[in-house]
C-alpha cells in the first residue's frame, strides 16, 4: 500500500469512532500492539527532541530498499502517535517518506484534539521520519 492508500485507511478508521475517547482508547491500543525495541536504540542518539514524553525512533533498510521505522514511547497516547506514523510511513521508499503530504492527522481531528505539548511531540515525530527520509534518499543517490 502506498502512504496515501495508508492514510485513507487511517482516516476510514478512525471515522467508526463516535468520539474522542473512542479514539484515545484506540491510539492506545496501537501503542500495545507495537513490537518492542531493542534496549540498545533507548539512548539519547535516537531520541526524538521536542518531544515531552520520551520518544526513541529507529531507521533502517528493508531487502527492497524501503525505510522501516521501529519505536517505542514511555507513555501510552505518544506511543499510539509513533504507532500510527510507522504504519503509514514504514516500509515506503525514502523519496515518499521524505516528501509525504500527511493529510490524515488533520483528517482524523488529531492536531485539535492533542495538547499544544502532545501536537508539538507529533510534529517532532513527523519532521524525525521524514529527516530519515531525506538521508536514506541522499544515500541512495
Amino acid at each position: 500500500m502506498t502512504i496515501e492508500e495508508r492514510q485513507q485507511e487511517v482516516i476510514e478508521e478512525f471515522a467508526l469512532f463516535e468520539d474522542w475517547m473512542q479514539k484515545y482508547e484506540h491510539l492506545i491500543e496501537l501503542g500495545k500492539e507495537l513490537p518492542l525495541i531493542s534496549e540498545y536504540v533507548k539512548d539519547d542518539d535516537h531520541l526524538i527532541k521536542g518531544c515531552q514524553s520520551r520518544v526513541w525512533l529507529n531507521a533502517g533498510k528493508s531487502d527492497s530498499g524501503n525505510v522501516i521505522f521501529t519505536a517505542d514511547s514511555d507513555a501510552i497516547i505518544t506511543k499510539g502517535m509513533i504507532a500510527l506514523m510507522i504504519r503509514i510511513l514504514s516500509d515506503q521508499p525514502a523519496q515518499d517518506v521524505a516528501n509525504a503530504e500527511l493529510h490524515f492527522v488533520d483528517a482524523i481531528g488529531l492536531h485539535e484534539h492533542l495538547s499544544p505539548t502532545r501536537s508539538n511531540g507529533l510534529a517532532s515525530m513527523i519532521k524525525q521520519m521524514k529527516f530519515y527520509g531525506v538521508a536514506f534518499q541522499s544515500k541512495e543517490a
